[in-house]
């Protein structure tokens, strides 16, 4: 097929799309099919929300080029070859002068050259280039290593849904106003609430970590048997999982108005604490946001006007006996960390 690409304007720049057509999200029964072209045309119609959500951040792209179609699998930690799709954390050779970096570190002690968006120019070449998702550290390129942001991660699990996640979402909205924390809600794409608080940019990665844990056990405390922290699988039950290690460092969550890849092409979405309750997922895709959008705005825009303090949470992990709680397993030993073994497998334990 010859290469028929366009050019788009995207807020003042030239932005070349190479196969236009192609098909990235096949059609359902439900939904029609999505092209590179519309995905790029996506993020351009929801600019200041994109650009809101990952200005100035390091930010790791999923790349799909070849579409999202049936079978088509994303290369992980844990499986990093053999997939359809990957997690681009350097800056692509090739990419235009216009794209900026900002230089991040691993865990590992290892850095890295991350994008830094800085116009929408470059969230539209990234969807040029096969993006699918952008996710953003919780970090601004000025201080890599202080999040301002706390991310609340509620995750169903088998036998649990959105609707499950939405009522949990409840509860944490309570507990955030106990604090005194504005919180922001989105949907994730799929079956899980992100609640997003900005914070003052004090404390690390180990910190911001910690509160995410004294959240989580708050929230276990208030609705036993339907939340959990437990990090591994086979302990969590049908519950919904407070995904704490998503504010460790190299951990990141697709940004607000991100595409997610699944069918429809739905995308995470920012909504209104009232409208939590009245939505599905299916209801916000590539299709459908940019209306919403040119009607509502972005619900996220008044997330940078307070910063808060971390403290009463850092303060509640201290009341629940500073006991921390396992990292992901491609992580290093972390100091103060216990034992990183899955409990069916725990010798001592079954001792």
């Amino acid at each position: 097929m010859p290469d028929t690409a366009i050019e788009i304007d995207a807020d003042g720049r030239a932005l070349r799309v190479s196969n236009p057509e192609r098909v990235i999200f096949p059609a359902t029964d439900a939904t029609g099919e999505v092209t590179k072209r519309q995905i790029v045309e996506y993020y351009l119609a929801v600019a200041d929300g994109i650009m809101r959500a990952v200005r100035d951040r390091p930010t790791t792209l999923e790349r799909w080029p070849k579409g999202v179609h049936p079978g088509m699998v994303l290369s992980t930690r844990e499986q990093r070859s053999g997939g359809d799709a990957f997690y681009q954390k350097r800056i692509p050779r090739g990419a235009p002068p216009y794209v900026e970096t900002a230089r991040i570190q691993f865990p590992s002690g290892r850095h890295a050259d991350e994008i830094c968006p800085t116009e929408i120019a470059v969230v539209g070449w990234a969807a040029q280039m096969g993006t699918i998702t952008f996710h953003p550290w919780p970090v601004r390129r000025d201080d890599v290593d202080h999040p301002d942001e706390l991310r609340i991660d509620l995750d169903p699990q088998p036998g649990t849904d959105f609707a499950d996640a939405v009522r949990m979402a409840a509860t944490a909205r309570e507990l955030l106003d106990e604090l005194g924390y504005t919180g922001f809600p989105k949907s994730s794409g799929g079956r899980g609430v992100h609640i997003y608080v900005r914070i003052e940019p004090r404390w690390t990665f180990t910190d911001v970590r910690h509160a995410a844990i004294a959240f989580g056990r708050e929230l276990e405390r208030r609705r036993p048997g339907e939340v959990t922290t437990k990090w591994w699988k086979e302990e969590r039950g049908e519950r919904v999982f407070v995904d704490y290690n998503q504010n460790a460092r190299d951990r990141t969550i697709a940004s607000a108005y991100s595409v997610r890849p699944k069918p429809g092409a739905t995308v995470s979405a920012p909504v209104t604490w009232d409208e939590l309750t009245e939505v599905e997922p299916e209801d916000f895709t590539v299709a459908t946001m940019p209306a919403r959008f040119a009607e509502v705005g972005d619900l996220h825009e008044a997330i940078d006007g307070v910063a808060h303090s971390l403290e009463p949470l850092l303060e509640l992990y201290e009341e629940q006996g500073r006991a921390d709680m396992p990292y992901p397993p491609d992580y290093p030993k972390m100091p103060g960390e216990p034992k990183r073994v899955q409990p069916s497998r725990d010798r001592d334990r079954k001792q």
